[in-house]
C-alpha cells in the first residue's frame, strides 16, 4: 500500500555536467586508488565552463565546446544534477561567477578549476563533486612544505569594489 503512495520526482529542469579530464597518463592506474591530476568543468546548455590561469586580472573563466578542453581525453562526464534555471541565467551566473574568478588567482593547489566546478555546482544545483576530482590538491595542501617554491602561494582574493572604493 505505501509503494502506491511513494512517488517518484520527476527529473525536471536542464542537466549539469561535469567533464573530468585526465591530465596525466598516470591517471590510468591512480584513479583506481582514487588520485590523480584531473582538470574539471562545468557542461550546462551545450556549453561548457573551466576556470584557467593566466596574468590578467580579468575573469579566467573559458567557454568552450564540451568535451573539448585542449585535446585531453575524458576521463567522465558525471551527471552531477539538473538547474532550474533558463538558458540566460544560466549564462547570467556563470558572468557573475566569472568576477570571483580572475586568471591571476589560479593556483594548483588552492584555486584550481577543480575548485571553481565545485563552486558552480555548490551555487547552481547545491550539490559538490566527487572527492576524488580535487582529492590531490587537498591532500598537497597538508603537505606544501613539500612542494615546489611557487606552488604553496597562496593566491591574492578578488577585491570587492563598492561604491566607496570608487571615490577619490
Amino acid at each position: 500500500m505505501l509503494c502506491g503512495m511513494i512517488r517518484k520526482k520527476k527529473n525536471t529542469g536542464t542537466p549539469v555536467y561535469v567533464n573530468v579530464y585526465d591530465l596525466m597518463p598516470i591517471n590510468r592506474y591512480a584513479y583506481w586508488f582514487g588520485f590523480g591530476f584531473y582538470h574539471s568543468g562545468l557542461q550546462v546548455y551545450g556549453v561548457e565552463y573551466a576556470f584557467g590561469g593566466s596574468d590578467s586580472s580579468r575573469p579566467g573563466i573559458v567557454k568552450l565546446e564540451p568535451k573539448q578542453f585542449q585535446g585531453l581525453p575524458v576521463r567522465k562526464s558525471i551527471l552531477i544534477g539538473r538547474t532550474e534555471m533558463n538558458e540566460e541565467e544560466c549564462r547570467q551566473f556563470i558572468k557573475k561567477l566569472a568576477k570571483e574568478y580572475p586568471g591571476n588567482s589560479y593556483n594548483i593547489i588552492y584555486r584550481n578549476c577543480n575548485h571553481f566546478t565545485n563552486d558552480a555546482c555548490r551555487k547552481m544545483i547545491k550539490k559538490s563533486i566527487p572527492g576524488w576530482i580535487n582529492r590531490l590538491a587537498r591532500i598537497n595542501c597538508l603537505y606544501s612544505c613539500l612542494l615546489p617554491d611557487g606552488w604553496n602561494e597562496i593566491p591574492p582574493r578578488p577585491a570587492v569594489v563598492t561604491a566607496t572604493n570608487n571615490r577619490k
